[in-house]
C-alpha cells in the first residue's frame, strides 16, 4: 500500500466499529480500540476517523480529540510500514538509548516523529519502554527487541526495509504498525502464542523463589474473612464494654464524692 494513500472507512470498516461498541456494555467505552482500528486501516487518527467514531458514539468530534490526542499511541501523522520506538529515558539513554538514536536518525536521514522517504520506517523516542532490564530497547510495531547497540539497530532497520523476517525477541514475527494495530484494536491475528513470552532476566526473581522454596501469601478464603471479621467485631465489643465499666466506675466515684460531701456538711 503506497504511504502517500489514505484508504477510506468503508462499510465494512465501519460494521468492524460498530462491532466494537457492541462489546461494551456503554459503547463509548469502545473508544480506544476504536480509534486503533481507524488507524490500522488508515495509517493515523484521521479527521475522517474522528468524525465517525463521534458518530457512531454520539459523542462530539472534540471529545473524540481529546482521547486522540492525549495518548501517544494515537497518531496524527501516518505511520511508515514500521513504527521504531528508541528509548531515550534514563537507564536505556545512559546504556546507549541516545547514541542508537542518534545513529538511526544519521542512517535514516529522518528525526523524531518524521518518516523516511520510502514510507518504510518512522523513527520517534519513547520516554520508557517499560524493560529497564533489558537496556537499551527499542520498539518495532509495539514489538521488544532488547539490549541493543548502534550497529544492531542498524541492521535491524535495513532489514526491515529490506522485507526480511525479524523475530522480537519477546513476541512474535515482526509485522506490519497496521497489523499490529488491528490486534490492539481487538481482532486477534492467531499469533499470540508465537516465540518467547518472558525473557531470563524477567524470571530470575521466579527461579530464586523456587530455589529457596519461596511462595506468596495463601489468598485468604471466605472462611478466613469470616473469622477475620469475628475476630475484629469481639475486639470492638470487648472495647465497648471496658468504656461501658469505665463510665460506670466514674458515675460511682462521682457519687461516692458527693456522699462524702453532703456527709460532712451535715455534721457541720
Amino acid at each position: 500500500m503506497s504511504h502517500d494513500v489514505t484508504p477510506p472507512i468503508d462499510e465494512a470498516t465501519t460494521a468492524e466499529l460498530r462491532e466494537l461498541m457492541g462489546r461494551y456494555p456503554q459503547a463509548r467505552s469502545a473508544l480506544l480500540p476504536m480509534l486503533h482500528l481507524v488507524q490500522a486501516v488508515q495509517g493515523s487518527v484521521t479527521s475522517e476517523g474522528i468524525e465517525t467514531c463521534a458518530e457512531l458514539l454520539g459523542l462530539t468530534t472534540a471529545e473524540v480529540s481529546g482521547v486522540a490526542t492525549f495518548y501517544t499511541m494515537y497518531k496524527r501523522r501516518t505511520m511508515g510500514t514500521h513504527l521504531v520506538g528508541v528509548c531515550t529515558n534514563t537507564l536505556c539513554a545512559v546504556m546507549g538509548g541516545d547514541a542508537i538514536f542518534e545513529r538511526l536518525s544519521d542512517h535514516l536521514d529522518v528525526g523524531n516523529d518524521e518518516t523516511t522517504a520510502d514510507g518504510q520506517v518512522t523513527l520517534e523516542r519513547i520516554e520508557c519502554n517499560a524493560a529497564c532490564d533489558y537496556a537499551p530497547v527499542l520498539t518495532v510495531n509495539w514489538e521488544f527487541l532488547d539490549r541493543q547497540t548502534p550497529e544492531s539497530a542498524v541492521d535491524l532497520v535495513d532489514r526491515l526495509r529490506a522485507g526480511e523476517p525479524v523475530q522480537a525477541s519477546r513476541g512474535a514475527t515482526i509485522t506490519s504498525w497496521r497489523d499490529a494495530e488491528r490486534v490492539l484494536a481487538g481482532f486477534e491475528d492467531g499469533r499470540a502464542d508465537e516465540g518467547p513470552s518472558a525473557g531470563d532476566a524477567s524470571l530470575a526473581g521466579l527461579r530464586i523463589a523456587q530455589e529457596r522454596g519461596w511462595s506468596a501469601p495463601p489468598i485468604p478464603t471466605v472462611a478466613d474473612s469470616e473469622t477475620a471479621d469475628e475476630v475484629a467485631r469481639s475486639k470492638e465489643t470487648a472495647e465497648a464494654e471496658a468504656d461501658t465499666r469505665r463510665a460506670e466506675d466514674e458515675t460511682v466515684a462521682e457519687e461516692s464524692a458527693a456522699d462524702v460531701k453532703g456527709g460532712g456538711s451535715a455534721d457541720g
